[in-house]
C-alpha cells in the first residue's frame, strides 16, 4: 500500500483513504456499489480522477456537507421563483 494521505475536517487531521479496498471500506455501504460500477467503468486515463472524487468523498466533511445541501436549497428556491 501506498503513503498514508491526510487532510483537515473541521480542524481536525484525518486520514484519507488511498487503495480502492480502503476507499470501499470508508464509503457507507449503500454507496459502495455506485463506487464499485464506477471503479469498473473508469479507463487508464480516467481512474485517477475517479479515485480521487471517491476518496473526498469517503471522508465526511459536515462543513462542505453543509455548505452544498445549501448551494441545493438556494438553487431549488431559485428555480421555484421563476
Amino acid at each position: 500500500m501506498g503513503e498514508s494521505l491526510r487532510t483537515f475536517v473541521g480542524g481536525t487531521e484525518v486520514e484519507v483513504p488511498n487503495s480502492i479496498p480502503a476507499i470501499r471500506a470508508a464509503l457507507p455501504e449503500e454507496r459502495r456499489e455506485e463506487f464499485d460500477r464506477a471503479i469498473n467503468e473508469a479507463g487508464v486515463h480516467e481512474i485517477q480522477a475517479v479515485m480521487r472524487h471517491w476518496m473526498l468523498e469517503s471522508v465526511p466533511d459536515p462543513e462542505a456537507e453543509q455548505i452544498l445541501d445549501r448551494l441545493a436549497q438556494d438553487e431549488a428556491e431559485r428555480r421555484n421563483v421563476s
